[in-house]
């Protein structure tokens, strides 16, 4: 019989069953950190899925939004269309009536009409017979009257049964490509008038009732209108490309593309560049906006600033609302100092000593009107205080018409003999080598004590030497010539130089030094 086992002796267990157990230690460590892992990746798969859920509701939103959005603008312009013919239906009956009357009136008693009614009546009657040829001749030999033309010419186009036709034929003479075959004509730019007729044109072919979001343009006018820009910028490579075009062209193709609703997508790019080319016309800005380039106005104010068209930029800003942005007074400062260091430039230029002062002082000019005005413009004289500038100005302004200003002569009391006989020029005495001749005396010269006769066979000729240019310098030497004392102006009792004009640098920008043009200059 097997003995019983004590219960009170102590067993040890066997090396196998630890070994075992720490094992399955490990097993369950593993399991847990395994666990924790598949648990965090779980956790980030669901969190990405709660966020693209979102941004797809945000989405789904949008677009609903956008949906009811355009329904409710197509049902608009649905009910406006009513509306809108009854308009035009009656337009089309008030330019009949005119067609009308037009005919039974006299072109004699028009044409004597030399007021602001008879000049709409003149314009009235070109766009009644829809006579584009003869409006176009008729505004472009009045620029003197830019003013009284350019607001009667809306009022003008309502009269003509296709007004988008009617401006696209006037100016196709000249854009997009210029057909005058007389060039003396062609020097005669005309993209003053293409602008103007573009602009009027808006008011005329805005839907009465949705306003500039939808134009009265015939589809055959506007693929014609589209044609016509695709051949401008076919031809900017003959132009010499962006840089070498000419102002006035790239202002009449971009308000073409504005009047009859052409902008493209995918040509913001061309636009932008052709409106920071010419960022300094006035209507710039707001074509800029009418382009679409509203996202883009940060970057292209930025590149104008650093071109130095500080001014351009500050129109830029105030049209977009990105004043707290860019401060204009921190601008117009820096276009002041930017000029001084131009005319200072100038001044040291060896190539233009003789109209360096006159150069330099011109540039100054022309800042400082450039920022009195843009001051005026927007109210900042609480920022930046004008008069000291205005006062700078009429320094400038001053010292130029004292250059102006003819050299004092010397009254010469001269008085004839008792006896009626000649009296002498007023040169002779003044001048070296002069003459004095009568006709009743012999034909002898009478010369000047301190200088020698000629020969009474005649003046000799005199020797001039050939030109002379000194190094840098594009003015030949005077002293290079060897010309006859009488060949001698005298000399100005004035030049422009002679009024100390140091240009020194501007100051007050926050660079801490104190300002040198005058102490409340930047006050």
């Amino acid at each position: 019989m097997a003995s019983i086992a004590d219960p009170g002796e102590v067993t040890h267990p066997p090396q196998a069953s630890f070994d075992d157990f720490q094992r399955q230690t490990s097993l369950m460590t593993s399991c847990t950190l395994l666990w924790k892992e598949l648990s965090d990746h779980f956790t980030t798969l669901e969190n990405d899925l709660k966020m693209k859920s979102a941004a797809i509701k945000s989405k789904l939103d949008k677009l609903d939004s956008e949906t009811s959005l355009s329904l409710k603008n197509l049902e608009t312009r649905e009910l406006s269309l009513v509306k809108s013919m009854s308009v035009a239906f009656e337009t089309v009956e008030k330019r009949k009536a005119a067609a009308l009357s037009l005919e039974e009136d006299s072109g004699d008693d028009v044409a004597a009409v030399d007021d602001s009614e008879g000049l709409l009546l003149r314009l009235r009657r070109f766009c009644t017979r829809m006579d584009s040829l003869g409006f176009w001749r008729f505004i472009t030999t009045r620029k003197k009257e830019l003013d009284s033309i350019r607001a009667k010419i809306p009022a003008a186009l309502s009269d003509c049964i296709d007004p988008a036709r009617f401006v696209l034929e006037a100016i196709s003479g000249v854009f997009p490509e210029d057909k005058r075959e007389n060039k003396s004509e062609r020097l005669n730019d005309l993209g003053w008038a293409c602008v103007m007729v573009l602009e009027s044109l808006i008011p005329v072919v805005v839907d009465p009732i949705l306003g500039d979001k939808r134009m009265l343009v015939t589809p055959k006018v506007k693929e014609n209108a589209g044609k016509i820009a695709e051949e401008w910028k076919k031809s900017l490579e003959q132009r010499g490309g962006i840089e070498n075009v000419k102002t006035p062209d790239v202002h009449t193709f971009l308000q073409h593309l504005v009047t009859f609703g052409i902008v493209k997508n995918e040509d913001l790019d061309l636009y932008r560049k052709l409106v920071v080319g010419s960022a300094w016309r006035k209507q710039m800005p707001k074509l800029a906006v009418s382009l679409g380039l509203g996202d883009k106005m940060p970057d292209m104010i930025e590149e104008l600033i650093s071109r130095g068209q500080q001014v351009d930029a500050v129109h830029f800003t105030y049209e977009v609302g990105l004043v707290d942005r860019f401060p204009p007074v921190p601008l117009l400062k820096a276009f002041l100092k930017d000029a001084k260091k131009a005319a200072t430039t100038i001044l040291e230029d060896p190539n233009n000593s003789s109209r360096a002062a006159q150069l330099a002082a011109r540039k100054e000019q022309s800042a400082l009107r450039a920022v009195v005005k843009c001051i005026e413009e927007y109210k900042l004289e609480a920022e930046f205080p004008s008069e000291s500038l205005k006062k700078r100005l009429e320094q400038l302004e001053k010292v130029k018409t004292e250059k102006k200003r003819p050299a004092a002569v010397p009254a010469n009391k001269r008085t004839r003999t008792n006896n009626g006989g000649p009296m002498p020029p007023a040169k002779a005495g003044r001048l070296t080598n002069a003459y004095v001749s009568s006709f009743p005396a012999p034909p002898t010269f009478v010369r000047s004590p301190s200088h020698t006769q000629y020969p009474a066979t005649g003046v000799p000729q005199y020797q001039v030497a050939p030109p002379m240019y000194g190094h840098g310098s594009r003015s030949p030497q005077a002293s290079h010539y060897v010309y006859s004392p009488e060949a001698a102006s005298p000399p100005l009792a004035a030049s422009y130089p002679g009024v100390p004009m140091s240009y020194p640098a501007y100051g007050g920008y926050g660079n801490g030094m104190t300002p040198v043009y005058q102490q409340a200059y930047y006050r």
